[in-house]
């Protein structure tokens, strides 16, 4: 694939490691790519970044055919850069593009586009502890008619923003809100891809848990209304009384990269690990028995989060006394040993620039 390349004339000053937040400084640079049925994937291009010019009746702003993907380039102590098992999110990204009836990129046409532009920004990858390169691909559809079909005009970015820890807590627990009267999906439609209306959807619930106190929802099933899904941004694992259990993959929970690692870890450790169902009622009685150990969420914005508490209808419910459990903590030195360079990657998951 050719790549075109136009470098920015006014390159921007890097920010101080120390004041990074999540999302809120972009790169020099972002790539494009253009998509039509006639031509499919052409025009390649890495371009200063830009403002977008797209035309009032675009189908994204109509009809929501958007999908993105979320993951990150990190510094290694030797100076290079790598990247955590890209080849999963372009895979899920594809499946995204599937269910919303966008284009899907072919993998080795994706990974090429992938690591040359991370390639031309790597020096925007930080290196101090706990950051990297946050990179946001993202695909929406540009039809210029106003009606509902599949799509036959999309556009293809990436871009990249040197991020810090995504909660303000780092990596102290967190507490969570259980949602009881909004529902995030249902099964059948797209709580499986990472497309911006299912973020959209949750903003009710989250604006109310955060005017509590709260840092994210935790979901409940949309059709029974009693089994635990995820917290939106990431998914959620509990300890309870010795065994690891987390939601299993229904067609409305999102199957995390990073869910996805935690689980191959602990299974590779010799842990006892159930996808399953998770009923409110099962996780009320083993807090209220003292059998839930632990509590964590995992997504690659936060990596690992320990879950401090849980409130579910005005009930507070403290977990491991709001510390860090064991299984967190190895978790959490575990994965961001591999991708940060620290550990050896025994699982084969990164790939250097």
């Amino acid at each position: 694939m050719e790549i075109k390349i136009t470098k920015t004339l006014c390159p921007k000053e890097k920010p101080d490691s120390s004041t990074l937040g999540f999302g809120q400084v972009f790169t020099d640079h972002m790539f494009i790519m253009d998509y039509d049925t006639e031509k499919g994937w052409h025009d390649a291009r890495i371009v200063p970044f830009e403002n977008l010019s797209i035309h009032p009746a675009s189908t994204v702003l109509h009809y929501g055919s958007e999908i993105f993907e979320g993951l990150k380039a990190y510094r290694r102590a030797d100076g290079k850069v790598q990247l955590f098992r890209p080849i999963e999110n372009i895979r899920r990204m594809n499946s995204s593009a599937e269910r919303l009836c966008l284009p899907e990129i072919p993998e080795d046409m994706a990974m090429e586009a992938l690591t040359a532009f991370v390639d031309m920004e790597q020096d925007w990858t930080p290196s101090a502890e706990g950051t990297s390169l946050y990179l946001r691909p993202f695909m929406f559809g540009n039809d210029e008619t106003l009606g509902v079909h599949a799509v036959h005009h999309a556009t293809y970015i990436i871009i990249a923003s040197p991020v810090g820890s995504y909660y303000k807590e780092g990596i102290n627990p967190v507490k969570i809100m259980i949602e009881a009267e909004d529902v995030r999906a249902v099964r059948g439609g797209t709580g499986y891809i990472k497309c911006g209306g299912n973020y959209a959807a949750s903003n009710r619930a989250g604006a109310k848990a955060e005017a509590l106190g709260y840092s994210q929802v935790l979901w409940l099933d949309g059709v029974e209304r009693k089994y635990i899904e995820d917290v939106g941004a990431m998914n959620v694992m509990f300890k309870i009384d010795g065994e690891i259990v987390t939601p299993a993959l229904t067609g409305s929970i999102l199957p995390g990269i990073t869910r996805k690692s935690c689980l191959e870890v602990l299974k590779s450790k010799g842990y006892k690990v159930s996808e399953r169902l998770l009923s409110i009622d099962e996780l009320s009685a083993a807090l209220a028995d003292g059998k839930l150990e632990e509590a964590w969420g995992c997504g690659t914005a936060a990596v690992i989060s320990p879950i401090g508490e849980l409130c579910y209808k005005d009930v507070k419910y403290p977990i491991n006394n709001g510390e860090i459990g064991e299984i967190t903590r190895m978790l959490y030195d575990t994965l961001t040993g591999i991708q940060w360079g620290k550990i050896e990657d025994t699982f084969g998951w990164t790939k250097e620039i």
